[in-house]
């Protein structure tokens, strides 16, 4: 199963760095060149290249002929990140200043074994260098004993400035001093560092049909995109796009809402010798999928699922529909996608949130702002979607790897007449 090898992925995915870092091995084993967005492109087709943006975002492509099949997914998920000066000691232990990074649930957190990693830049005499790094060690955010906080199963209101400071032991201990030894004897400018799990991604059910991990939402994507790329054959452009920053509305340099995704397929069509005109027309021929994981019925609390349109684990790949457009699937978008995944044997489902219900979004519909092609908006369904520890079914994502390579190959399949 893919899903052996997506639980090894993300045991060592401890942040988008890692993540991005970990695509590039994968992509250079199987044959991809790196290019830079500050050098000139020198590509031929069939040939296989990714660029790299931010050390967070990756854009992976195989070079085709008469438009583009694009796959995008993100590689970020809630968590917290450690600020500036972040070492504080109370009651002789040190603990870490920590800011929220997106709509995670704090809870979940707490008394749990927690790693430290990201990057930091280490000035040189020459520039500035980026280096990955992970602690080595365990710190916790320790809960309080009910005796202290009589109403906690009642429900409570957590302040992340007072209640979600990590300890990281006795003594005051600093990023710079924790990391030195990674800067070999340059001096650390900055760093991006967060808290991450460190609990092992893992099988469970009596049938081990089940998954459980940290940011399924949506690793899921990234490497579901990644391994279906290595697979394909395409005869259209295959283009894997990885953003960071959708967690916090994508409108960063390296996110959805910025331009990356469309200078790179125009840079493509520029260096392939194509017209202005020409790159319009391929656009035209074009479509994306958006992958960022669904929520499945829940069995503790199935009323919270749409009355007619039910989503389950193991239910195959999820086609995510919203009247507002919150996602980016219409009528023939989804037909399209259905029909590709019919000729490939791949099940799927349709998922609709509640009517009386919010529906969150993803970066489908802000990448579209940018490059405005035909778009569907897919998934895998999992519960407790911004958990520290989120639940998917484990054959699913089979099925999304063999969804994906059916849709970076197809090509007459996109046509609408």
């Amino acid at each position: 199963m893919f899903a052996d090898s997506l639980l090894k992925d993300l045991s060592k995915s401890y942040t988008p760095f890692h993540t991005v870092a970990n695509a590039e091995k994968t992509l250079e084993k199987s044959g991809f060149v790196c290019l830079k967005e500050e050098e000139s492109w020198k590509i031929v087709e069939g040939g296989k290249y990714y660029v790299v943006r931010n050390g967070s975002a990756l854009i992976a492509f195989i070079v085709g002929k008469d438009g583009f099949n694009i796959v995008a997914a993100h590689t970020d998920s809630p968590v917290f990140k450690i600020k500036a000066k972040a070492s504080t000691t109370v009651a002789d232990f040190c603990k870490l200043n920590v800011e929220s990074y997106g709509g995670g649930i704090y809870s979940t957190w707490i008394d749990r074994k927690l790693g430290i990693a990201g990057r930091i830049l280490v000035g040189t005499e020459k520039s500035v260098k980026s280096v990955l790094v992970e602690s080595g060690i365990t710190v916790v955010i320790p809960g309080l004993a009910i005796h202290l906080n009589r109403t906690v199963n009642e429900g409570v209101a957590i302040n992340v400035q007072r209640d979600m400071s990590p300890v990281i032991g006795s003594g005051n201990v600093t990023m710079e001093q924790l990391f030195a030894p990674k800067a070999e004897g340059g001096k650390i400018l900055d760093y991006d560092l967060f808290l991450y799990v460190k609990e092992e991604p893992y099988f469970y059910g009596a049938d081990n049909s089940l998954i459980a991990s940290s940011r399924l939402d949506d690793l899921e994507g990234v490497y579901g995109g990644l391994y279906a790329l290595e697979k394909a054959d395409p005869k259209r452009t295959a283009v894997l796009a990885l953003f960071d920053n959708e967690e916090v509305g994508s409108a960063t340099k390296q996110g959805a809402g910025s331009t990356f995704l469309a200078d790179t397929v125009r840079r493509i069509d520029l260096a392939m010798h194509k017209s202005e005109e020409e790159h319009f027309m391929s656009l035209a021929r074009s479509m994306m999928v958006s992958m960022d994981n669904a929520h499945g019925k829940h069995p503790n609390r199935p009323e919270l699922s749409d009355p007619t349109n039910d989503v389950v684990l193991n239910g195959g790949i999820t086609i995510k529909h919203h009247a507002n457009q919150n996602y980016t699937t219409d009528g023939v978008s989804s037909a399209v996608f259905k029909n590709i995944m019919d000729k490939a044997n791949v099940k799927y489902q349709d998922f609709y949130m509640r009517s009386d219900m919010r529906c969150g979004g993803t970066l489908g519909a802000i990448s579209s702002s940018q490059l405005s092609i035909r778009s569907v908006d897919i998934g895998l369904a999992q519960w407790a979607m911004h958990s520290a520890v989120e639940s998917a079914g484990a054959r699913d994502f089979d099925e999304l790897v063999k969804g994906l390579t059916a849709f970076f190959d197809a090509s007459n399949e996109l046509d609408i007449n």
